[in-house]
């Protein structure tokens, strides 16, 4: 079976009757077999997947099918599928059926999209390159000795390695982003309410986002103007009407404004080939009418402590609830109540989940909440102010994914300090709510993939993708 770079690719050749979902589906399900040593899927929906095939094949032939079919789509294992297992890849929750389904899934479900299964990701969403998993690491598909980044690794080396078509996963801190560029594949995060966040399970509510991984700028567009938009379930979500993004991906762009962030591209731990990249990248706007000039941002070094103080005193809140009395794993070795409190956390959560507890229930503790937390709220303000004052000026702010390209397996464990500095440019976004993408570029000397990041302004997803879909094409 031929490869398809795109939905509409696939849709064709369904309409044609070349093609069918069911022959899709089984195709990636004979791959996911066949690749099971990256350890990607933590489940395959097979016989549901092949039922739901057969389905949508006849709503096909009928001419009743909806915009997703023929879309077979993996789940990051921290968003919610009713009568599906979840377990945000920690022992704490392994076996937990949703009784519910993320508000995406429903509506990925309506327009006749496929779920393939769940993937694997760091547990709870915290980590940078999928080793905090508690089944087990998950492994570039470019090179099994690296990491595929996190802590939406899973989802994005399913696509990378062609286990699927497309993948949802959660960013925040850089999450979609970060593998997308370790990866080779475009990862989208859309602008702090754009997309309901009913059924993800949380890690940092005012931070965390749901967005696709996709091969390409269309795939994401279209898959962008099925999960967005308001929602009941969900009180941050904007009213505002969603553009049919797939529809203005002209690339036939106009003279636009782009700032640099001087303080990234000039970062010393920046990786020569990826500065290389875009410092040309610089060029060649430029050289094509495009305003890019240089800006200053002086909280470059503020923007990592600031996330993980806001981010874990966050997590401290919300994983409460898995106590081993209301929720979640509960130890067997337990004797009282305050044994069952200690013995279930301590068991079910991983070193890293614990780790980010702790340090969140000290930011929150009497007599260190306004030296740290509140603090941390007043950075935040001013980094948004400063991002909101660029845009002002400037249509996209442009910056590197990753320092680097995919790190090697245990290469950073032991410092988790270096392991948090990877989302050293990516936490911007989340800080801010601003929509940013990292969009593939090309390889690395060393054979891997990496990508390059674009910030758009709040809710224009239409121009970031367009203006990425240009960039991919003609930068």
């Amino acid at each position: 079976m031929k490869d398809h770079n795109c939905i509409s690719q696939i849709r064709e050749d369904l309409d044609k009757g070349t093609l069918s979902c069911s022959a899709l589906v089984q195709e990636y399900i004979s791959r996911i077999e066949k690749n099971k040593h990256l350890n990607i899927f933590l489940e395959v929906f097979k016989d549901e997947a092949i039922q739901r095939a057969t389905f949508i094949d006849e709503k096909i032939k009928n001419k009743t099918a909806g915009k997703l079919a023929g879309l077979v789509i993996a789940l990051k294992d921290n968003l919610c599928y009713k009568d599906h297992k979840v377990s945000a890849s920690s022992k704490i929750l392994e076996g937990f059926t949703s009784l519910y389904s993320a508000t995406v899934v429903e509506r990925l479900l309506a327009e006749d999209a496929i779920i393939i299964g769940r993937c694997n990701c760091d547990e709870f969403a915290m980590g940078s390159s999928n080793e905090n998993s508690a089944f087990g690491n998950v492994l570039n598909p470019f090179d099994n000795k690296k990491v595929p980044g996190g802590s939406s690794g899973g989802s994005a080396a399913a696509v990378a390695a062609e286990l699927c078509h497309a993948a949802l996963g959660t960013d925040t801190g850089g999450s979609i982003r970060q593998p997308a560029s370790f990866c080779g594949v475009v990862g989208l995060k859309p602008t702090y309410g754009r997309v309901s966040r009913y059924g993800a399970i949380a890690y940092a509510s005012s931070f965390d986002q749901i967005g696709p991984i996709t091969k390409n700028i269309e795939d994401a567009a279209l898959i962008m103007e099925v999960i967005s938009g308001a929602d009941e379930y969900d009180g941050t979500v904007s009213r505002k009407p969603v553009p049919a993004y797939s529809q203005e991906l002209s690339t036939d762009q106009s003279k636009i404004k782009i700032a640099y962030l001087k303080d990234c591209v000039e970062a010393k731990g920046l990786d020569p080939e990826i500065k290389n990249k875009i410092e040309n990248t610089i060029k060649n706007l430029q050289a094509k009418g495009h305003t890019v000039e240089a800006v200053n941002f002086p909280f470059i070094d503020y923007l990592v402590p600031t996330y993980y103080v806001l981010t874990t005193a966050e997590a401290s809140s919300n994983l409460a609830r898995y106590d081993g009395i209301n929720f979640g794993y509960r130890s067997p070795n337990s004797t009282d109540l305050d044994s069952t409190y200690k013995k279930s956390r301590t068991e079910g959560f991983g070193k890293e989940v614990k780790r980010r507890i702790m340090l969140g229930t000290f930011v929150l503790s009497s007599g260190y909440y306004d030296a740290y937390y509140s603090k941390g709220q007043k950075v935040r303000r001013m980094v948004k102010n400063k991002i909101d004052e660029i845009f002002s000026e400037y249509d996209f702010i442009l910056l590197p994914t990753t320092p680097a390209t995919a790190f090697e397996h245990g290469k950073n464990n032991a410092d988790p300090i270096a392991m948090y500095l990877e989302d050293i440019f990516t936490v911007l976004a989340n800080h801010t709510g601003n929509p940013a993408i990292s969009i593939p570029v090309g390889k690395h000397s060393n054979g891997m993939p990496f990508g390059i990041q674009l910030i758009g302004k709040k809710l224009d997803e239409s121009g970031l993708l367009a203006f990425s879909n240009y960039l991919i094409n003609n930068a």
